[in-house]
């Protein structure tokens, strides 16, 4: 029922919405344009409109757009309805086989293997299992540089494609697994 929705791919999410036979204005909403569009979203909300933020693959505001546009959204009074959904996050937790008591999400880390090193370095001494989204082509070396700072012995599971055909759960060491994403 929504006035607005704002979605990271427009293309994909009218698919989306199309599949079930909703019909609504859509409009793009990332990184890039993300603020000019929590402007706008609070500005409607202001008026008495509704706005939704929609994620294909994934929760709205995790590491993905639409944190900016719940932030205008509060500031403009607006009533924040989160509706739960597939969260990469916690499939991957889940799946993983490794202890889900205490996590902590990280996002992506950064690209560059220095700045990568030293926030690996800060999180040494954390009791808990941790969580990264890494882009398949840095993901051999994430895995190095994990095995180096935090122990090539530590468990680690590498999960991709989550909820899709292809989905797969990849466990061992953090050794055995740089090993193997080294070579493919």
């Amino acid at each position: 029922t929504a006035d607005l929705v704002l979605a990271e791919d427009t293309r994909s999410a009218r698919k989306l919405l199309e599949s079930y036979g909703i019909d609504r204005r859509t409009q793009s909403c990332f990184d890039a344009n993300e603020p000019a569009r929590a402007e706008q979203a609070a500005t409607l909300l202001r008026e008495g409109a509704s706005v939704a933020v929609l994620s294909e693959a994934g929760t709205p505001t995790v590491s993905d757009p639409g944190y900016r546009v719940v932030r205008a959204a509060i500031a403009a009074g607006a009533r924040v309805v989160p509706v739960p959904g597939p969260s990469a996050v916690l499939a991957a937790l889940v799946g993983s086989g490794l202890p889900t008591d205490r996590f902590v999400f990280l996002g992506f880390p950064p690209r560059k293997a220095g700045a990568r090193q030293e926030l690996l370095a800060q999180l040494r001494p954390l009791a808990a299992t941790l969580v990264f989204f890494e882009s398949p082509h840095r993901v051999a070396a994430t895995l190095s540089d994990l095995g180096a700072v935090l122990g090539g012995d530590r468990l680690a599971c590498v999960a991709r494609e989550l909820t899709k055909t292809h989905e797969e759960f990849v466990r061992g060491t953090l050794a055995e697994l740089a090993q193997r994403y080294e070579a493919e």
